[in-house]
């Protein structure tokens, strides 16, 4: 084995989690923040949309630090610069050198995927960090032989399953490839079984959850699958996004990784993991998932493709085309960092090309505006306040006691499950179409519409305000 470069890609990984740490305060809130708060203090076994470790992990971090970006974001910095260090031990373990370990290590760095997830605190950052690290245990076992790691393994795969379903499926594809591509000895051993017992374990108080209420998460997949969410693209889409993921002129390290892996003697006993890539790959397509539900194994790919970068990388002129593309790739932290001041966003493509950015501004103004309304309400008539989706209840609940609010209600994903209000005939009611409205209540009034004040066209920008009274049904049936 080579010399691991740890200083070197200690230093990448930490570069990566202080940046994201130094630009974590900007702008705001994303509207996934503010529903994972909300959940943190309603905290249960699961929620219709996800298992509950990042909703737990929110409400650790603000208890910490109420009201502080930073500290929330803090688990997402250290899991990005985590994820980064691990790419380089990937790369070790497969025999690169320690210029490749380092050029593994810095293609991370810089992707995309790193910088756009690890900015907030979010179910992707997580379970990449974790699908990560289980990837390279999977590689030392198969290089060491030490079976007793697939109790580890087991571990780190049951707090993924814990946060997000998505490793779930990078263990099928990896049970169906190693039993195509081998080696198949690895399910002789006790150990491997014992670590999947371990993962059940964890996983079990969310299925069990889901099952006693439905399995809602089947239909909000669904949902993903027909477009449904912010960040779903359509499968035409799917290879392109994939380049995307790490940067256009670097994806060319992680191709060569897979190649490599599907076809190079010296990666024979690891080939079984470019397999598995490539089933994943399909059962995301065929599922209709997001491109970044296999960003979890892009490190392996680079890891794997390093080696024969930098072999090609031998003279000047290669080296400066290497250089380039890495220069190139690092104007995307205008898109994926806030890095531009908020009020000049409405003049860039950077909401266009990064849904999530919009979705971080604008929260307080918007409060602001349903706190107007709300003290508009004739003394004497208690109003409750109905959100159409979790950004905007997550908002009230976040922003709205500073402004006398009450807590939001919403039939959106786990806001359902905390039930509808009590005792009231009044509605503000933020984001219905008139119709919808009617067919619930015998009054409904304009009151406005909400404004970013940034010129912003995120999914909020000119959402109506109403306030509605004179319920048709029951609390409970409406």
């Amino acid at each position: 084995m080579p010399a691991f470069a740890r200083r070197p890609v200690l230093v990448l990984s930490g570069a990566v989690a202080l940046l994201l740490l130094a630009v974590s305060g900007r702008y705001g809130y994303h509207r996934d923040e503010l529903y994972f708060l909300a959940s943190g203090r309603h905290l249960a076994w699961g929620y219709p949309d996800q298992p509950p470790l990042t909703p737990l992990l929110a409400r650790l971090m603000s208890s910490i630090a109420p009201g502080s970006l930073p500290v929330l974001r803090l688990p997402s910095d250290l899991a990005m610069g985590a994820t980064v260090y691990l790419t380089g031990c990937t790369a070790w373990e497969l025999g690169a050198q320690r210029s490749a370990q380092v050029l593994a290590a810095a293609c991370l760095a810089v992707s995309a995927v790193v910088l756009a997830a690890g900015h907030l605190l979010s179910t992707t950052t997580i379970d990449l960090a974790l699908t990560t690290a289980f990837v390279w245990l999977v590689v030392r076992i198969l290089r060491t032989g030490r079976d007793r790691l697939w109790l580890p393994a087991g571990a780190v795969a049951g707090a993924a399953l814990f946060d997000k379903g998505t490793i779930a499926a990078v263990v099928l594809v990896l049970v169906a490839a190693l039993l195509v591509a081998g080696p198949r000895s690895v399910f002789r051993s006790r150990w491997w079984p014992a670590g999947a017992v371990v993962a059940a374990a964890l996983w079990a108080p969310y299925l069990v959850w889901q099952a006693r209420h439905g399995w809602p998460q089947l239909t909000v997949a669904g949902d993903i699958a027909g477009g449904g969410s912010g960040t779903s693209a359509p499968r035409t889409l799917f290879v392109p996004m994939l380049a995307v993921l790490v940067s256009p002129f670097l994806a060319p390290v992680w191709v060569t990784g897979l190649v490599r892996l599907l076809r190079a003697p010296a990666l024979r006993p690891f080939r079984a993991l470019g397999v598995a890539f490539l089933l994943l790959s399909v059962l995301v397509l065929l599922a209709g998932g997001k491109p970044y539900y296999v960003a979890g194994m892009l490190p392996l790919l680079l890891a794997a493709g390093s080696q024969p970068v930098v072999d090609w990388a031998c003279d000047r002129p290669r080296r400066a085309a290497l250089a380039a593309a890495f220069a190139l790739s690092l104007p995307v932290m205008v898109v994926t960092l806030p890095l531009l001041p908020a009020a000049t966003l409405h003049r860039t493509s950077v909401v266009a090309l990064n849904y999530d950015a919009g979705e971080t501004v604008g929260w307080p103004s918007y409060v602001a505006q349903i706190a107007r309304v709300y003290d508009a309400v004739p003394a004497g008539e208690r109003a409750a306040i109905l959100a159409s989706n979790y950004g905007e209840a997550g908002a009230v609940d976040r922003y709205g006691p500073a402004s006398g609010l009450p807590r939001a209600h919403s039939g959106h994903n786990g806001y359902w499950y905390w039930g509808p209000p009590v005792g009231t005939r009044t509605v503000i009611a933020v984001g219905f179409g008139e119709s919808f409205l009617r067919s619930a209540f015998r009054q409904v009034r304009p009151a406005g519409r909400l404004d970013n004040g940034l010129d912003v066209d995120d999914d909020e920008q000119g959402a109506s305000i109403w306030v509605c009274g004179g319920p048709r049904a029951p609390w409970p049936e409406l």
